[in-house]
């Protein structure tokens, strides 16, 4: 009897299923499983270690309850660094980034472009304790009427102004201490999006400028509106790490002259103070002021991920 073509063809098709090896079975969980316990170890161990000796006394011997977060909402010194800490978000943040757009447009239209980046981008290489040490001669200060090592004082000096006392000045001394943050970092914010500012199409700025946009307008409605995801990313990089400053204050003022920052604050009262109870509560709300910055970032990569 002869059997139907179609059926012939259908069975020389199949193939027979081969059997799962334990191996195969395995190998997936084994590179998942390394990494997974690596985030419990070095993650989610610490993290939930941490907030659990938060709700402990100094010495963790006795538990406490909430009482280490009211005394950091309370204490007016550690109010003085949350507010630190805020004022370091936002002018330090808004600093590097604003900065870096603007030398990043600027430098694109210069025939030394490589030299340029490469000279802004040079503090970079500059270790935030190096860079304190740099900028320790540069704030220095002696009375008025002595010599003056410090090269702003010095150059006050030479037009007959009084020196400034840039880091024992309450009033100033935290703005000076950003001015040292955002000489390192804008170098960094002005490559990512000097790289941003490349992939800009040639012809949407030229068609924008024959209708008459100035570059004014072809910059804040055009370039800014494009390049607006690399923006958002240098941005939060910038606010994470603005959160972790500290070799800065640490080298330039150790804390005093009402520059502390939460940073600092955990370390001086773990070591210095032995406040284990209050250098755990700090580190959880710094976690926790990092988390809606992660959390916003999240959900603009799903967005673009949606749009495309």
């Amino acid at each position: 009897m002869a059997s139907l073509p179609g059926a012939v063809a259908h069975a020389t098709t199949r193939s027979p299923k081969k059997p799962l090896r334990w191996r195969d079975l395995l190998t997936p969980w084994l590179w998942v499983g390394l990494a997974m316990f690596f985030v419990l170890v070095f993650l989610i161990y610490p993290v939930l270690n941490t907030i659990w000796y938060s709700l402990f006394s100094f010495d963790s011997s006795s538990f406490v309850g909430l009482k280490n977060y009211f005394q950091i909402f309370t204490s007016p010194q550690l109010l003085l660094v949350l507010r630190n800490n805020v004022l370091w978000l936002i002018l330090a943040t808004a600093g590097t980034v604003l900065l870096g757009l603007i030398t990043a447009v600027l430098v694109d239209r210069v025939k030394i472009e490589s030299a340029a980046k490469a000279a802004i981008f040079i503090p970079m290489a500059i270790s935030f304790v190096g860079a304190s040490v740099i900028w320790l001669f540069m704030y220095a200060y002696a009375p008025k009427g002595a010599p003056q090592i410090g090269l702003l004082n010095a150059i006050l000096a030479r037009f007959g102004a009084g020196p400034v006392a840039w880091i024992q000045q309450t009033s100033i001394n935290n703005f000076a201490l950003m001015v040292i943050y955002i000489w390192m970092w804008t170098g960094f914010c002005m490559v990512i999006l000097s790289a941003a500012l490349k992939s800009v199409p040639s012809d949407v700025l030229e068609a924008a400028r024959v209708d008459g946009a100035s570059e004014v307008q072809v910059f804040f409605r055009i370039i800014t509106p494009m390049i607006s995801p690399t923006i958002a990313v240098v941005v939060t990089t910038m606010l994470i790490n603005v959160l972790k400053i500290f070799d800065i204050i640490y080298v330039m003022t150790g804390g005093n002259f009402n520059t502390n920052v939460v940073a600092l604050a955990y370390y001086q009262e773990y070591f210095n103070f032995s406040e284990n109870g209050i250098a755990d509560a700090l580190a959880v709300v710094l976690l926790i002021a990092v988390v809606p910055i992660m959390v916003v970032n999240l959900k603009r990569f799903r967005a673009q991920e949606a749009v495309r």
